[in-house]
This record gives structure tokens, sequence and C-alpha cells, in this order.
């Protein structure tokens, strides 16, 4: 069977190649075509187009970049055309995605959407639109079932992915990391973000407060899609390392972790790795987004078990003051991070361990057999 696969950032890049090794173990046969990032092409994809030229995120970033937004539909709209995938799977990047979802329907593919769209936080209505443009929504929040039900749509639990990823970092042999080896100085791992705009807003913060902790080792975790210049462009100290390809063993080898919301918030707390939640945006975008989200939390961690147990930091409350506090509390309240690890051993309770990514493929097949 032909899949054609639509994954436009380093999470969707993360779980589309989990995707991939799943597909080509349920279809040997299969052949695989998309958009994604290393991750995937790893794995035997056909990648078509980079997500180093994808990742816009916030209404100003979008408006900036509408031209450029605007000529990617039109060349995957014929790269699918001439490939002639026996299914469209779409992975996340909703923006982009459900767009292409209903032209891919409207030309008479089949269409699965690989992590539901988070209307639960904004953009209800998007929970009515899904059966008219998607023949399987796959869901990958233990809570997402019964918030879509209450539209009249269907989604099919099967996990959390990354669940499969943590367990085969763990089962696998590492190779050394010089940078992380043990030393005198604890190690606390930093993750600015996989975007250049989150980069440029993060990191000169980060900079600030590692320049108070000498008593510590810090290490950044790399973005798979950027280079080292994007770090050297704001504010990296030269002996400040940037592993690249390497998240996991930072987060594993590290006492703690501040982080940028997003997808590696629940890889840190999988990791066992105390952490605190940062985010800081565009103020225009943050302001829309502010009005017109619905969560109490931004951070998976907190979403899944429904109470705070991460301190988050967003926009003006991303200060050197409130982080530098806050890393000092993970680093030496042994009860503080007793508590942290306890709420972890709940989290992993909910989102299982493993197997999420081979049951998206089985239902992936199944649609492309039909």
């Amino acid at each position: 069977m032909r899949y054609y696969i639509i994954a436009g950032e380093a999470s969707g890049d993360l779980h589309g190649s989990n995707l991939v090794r799943a597909i080509r173990e349920a279809d040997p046969q299969a052949v695989i075509r998309g958009w994604g990032g290393d991750l995937m092409k790893a794995e035997g994809a056909d990648i078509v187009k980079h997500i180093r030229e994808l990742a816009f995120m916030g209404f100003v970033e979008v408006l900036k970049n509408l031209r450029t937004i605007r000529r990617n539909f039109a060349f995957c709209k014929q790269d699918i055309e001439a490939f002639a995938p026996d299914v469209l799977v779409c992975i996340d990047y909703p923006g982009f995605n459900l767009r292409m979802c209903k032209w891919a329907k409207q030309k008479g593919y089949r269409t699965a959407l690989y992590i539901a769209p988070q209307a639960w936080a904004w953009k209800e209505k998007r929970a009515y639109t899904l059966p008219a443009i998607c023949d399987e929504v796959i869901s990958i929040l233990p809570f997402e079932e019964a918030f879509f039900a209450r539209f009249g749509t269907k989604v099919r639990y099967v996990g959390h992915p990354l669940a499969d990823a943590i367990k085969r970092f763990k089962a696998a042999a590492q190779p050394p990391v010089p940078e992380l080896a043990p030393q005198d100085k604890p190690l606390v791992a930093l993750l600015p973000g996989s975007r250049r705009d989150e980069i440029k807003n993060m990191l000169p913060v980060f900079m600030q407060v590692r320049r108070l902790f000498p008593q510590y080792r810090f290490v950044i975790a790399g973005a798979p899609a950027l280079d080292m210049n994007v770090y050297r462009q704001n504010g990296l100290e030269e002996d400040v390392p940037v592993i690249f390809g390497q998240t996991y063993a930072c987060l594993a080898a590290a006492q703690a972790a501040i982080v940028t919301s997003g997808t590696a918030t629940l890889e840190t707390a999988l990791l066992d790795t105390p952490q605190t939640i940062c985010y800081k945006g565009n103020p225009i975008s943050y302001q829309i987004v502010k009005r017109l989200i619905k969560i109490p939390y931004v951070s998976l961690v907190n979403l899944i078990l429904g109470r705070p147990l991460l301190k988050e930091y967003l926009q003006y409350d991303l200060t050197v003051a409130n982080i530098s506090a806050e890393l000092k509390r993970l680093m030496e309240d042994g009860e503080y991070r007793q508590t942290i690890r306890a709420g972890y051993a709940e989290l992993r309770g909910i989102v299982g361990d493993g197997g999420a990514s081979r049951k998206a493929a089985d239902i992936i097949v199944q649609l492309a057999s039909n």
C-alpha cells in the first residue's frame, strides 16, 4: 500500500518516525512518502518537504509567512496527486493538516488524522467538522474520547506514542556522550524549544539563569531541525554545550530541566526528571491566544493529571527571578522532588507503557486496505 504522511514540526517527526516503523511492520510492502524530518527519513520515509521549512507558530508568525504557506499547500496537493496514495495520514499540525484532509477527502482519498486537534483547548467547532473530512481520527490523550463524543465525533484512543519512544530508549544500549558523563557538578538540561522564534525568546533568559548557578553544569538539548548558528545568534555562551540528537540522553542524565512547553514536557516526565515549564511568544499572538484558550494549564503533564504538578512560567512570568527560584527548589528540595516524581508515576499509569504506534499503524493499514 502507498502512504502519504504529513508532519509539520519536531514532535510530529518523532511520532511519524514511530508510525513509519510500525506501518512497515504491519505492511512490509509499504511505500511511504511525505513531509517530516530526519527521524522519519531514518525510518525509510521519502521526505519531500523538511520540517525546518514549516515551523510557523502564532498568529503574527503565520501572517508573516502567508505566501510561503500558500505555496506549501499548492505543492502538497500536487505531490499527493502525483503519488496517488491509498491513504493520507496527517500528524497533528492542525492549521495545515485539517485543510489538507478536507481537500483530500473531496478528491476521494482516504484520510486519517493521527493526533486529534486540541479542540478541548480552543476552536471547539473543529470537533464537529472531523467526521466530514477524516475517515479515522486517532487520539493519544485519555480524556479525548469523552470530549469528542459530546460532538458526535468518534475518535479512537491508542495511548501516547511517547511511551513507545521512551521504552525503546531505555532498552537500547546508549552510546557515551562525553558532555553528559558524571562530574562533581550536578547537571541541568535546558530545552529552549524546537523553533527559531522559541530559541530567540527563551535562550537569552536561560543563559541569564545559568550565570546565577556556577555550582551546576548546563547542557542544551539541540532541536534536530536547527543548527548551531541559531543558538549562537541568540545568546549561547561558549562553555554551554549544545547536543543534537540526544535529547533523551540529556534529560536522563540531568538532575533537573528547564523545558519549553510542548511535547518535551511529557518526555521529561516519562524520563523522571524534575522540571519547570516555560513559554514566551510574540506578545500579540500571546494576547490573542490568552483570550481564546479554555484550559487551566499549558503543559501536557498538568493537563493529563488534571492538576498543577509542575510550575508553568508563561510570557510575562518568564523572568530570571522566577526560573532561578524554581530551579533552586528543584535541585535542593528533596521533598519537592519526591512529590514531582510521585506525580510522574501516576502519569505513567495513565498514558500506558507502550503500543500506541502499532495500534495507530494497524488502524491506518486497515483503512488503506479497504
